[in-house]
């Protein structure tokens, strides 16, 4: 099984809260605007357009590390069932993988905290290759030793996690958490169209087990 980074794994509170400090914009404010642009059906990106037009999040980035200010998260962003649930699905015997759209820096803050519990940590930038395009699952069923009608990619949103997996014969599950499932979570694509909805990651052990017994 794979699990996307932010939202899922990662809770991206405080990485937004510096991203509102970098533009100079109060968090409530910032938090505000990112829920009306979800809510509306638009790319996350566009909240910073909001703020600062013309706003180049690749330069941006860079230009907050060079004033030792860059995108950070570590243990204590981790969401608290994270470790638990890793610990339980890998006593289950179950291959794990860790893919999501996230930096090359990002990348590396992953390999460092979770080497070796996981089996696998792909970023987009490490492939070249982004949610939710097809080539980015395409990447994950290159890589994960399954097929992928036998694999379950999890993760917060319908858009860019769940709709895509499964058109590339995925299972998956919907976590609720984060401001994209919280908006998404009673539309119909997100009541139809994962294999599990979990409110915890540590629901997926059992349901994953039961799963597996109906399959035999």
């Amino acid at each position: 099984m794979i699990f996307d980074v932010g939202e899922c794994l990662v809770d991206e509170t405080t990485e937004y809260g510096t991203w509102a400090d970098w533009l100079g914009v109060p968090r409530h404010t910032f938090a505000a605007m990112f829920g009306a642009v979800i809510a509306q059906g638009r790319d996350y990106r566009e909240v910073f357009q909001e703020f600062q037009p013309g706003f180049d999040l690749y330069k941006e980035r860079e230009k907050r590390a060079a004033a030792g200010k860059p995108e950070h998260f570590d243990e204590d962003d981790l969401y608290p069932d994270v470790r638990d649930a890793l610990a339980a699905l890998r006593a289950d015997g179950l291959w794990l993988g860790i893919a999501g759209n996230q930096t090359v820096r990002a990348g590396g803050i992953l390999r460092e905290l979770f080497t070796p519990n996981v089996d696998l940590i792909g970023t987009s930038d490490d492939w070249g290759a982004s949610k939710p395009h097809q080539a980015f699952f395409d990447r994950v069923a290159e890589v994960v030793p399954a097929e992928p009608g036998e694999m379950l990619y999890v993760g917060d949103r319908v858009d860019n996690d769940i709709t895509p997996a499964r058109t590339a014969g995925m299972h998956t599950a919907l976590v609720r958490r984060g401001p994209w499932a919280t908006i998404q979570w009673n539309n119909q694509d997100a009541k139809k169209l994962p294999t599990f909805r979990v409110e915890s990651l540590l629901e997926l052990s059992p349901l994953i087990r039961d799963f597996n017994e109906r399959e035999r």
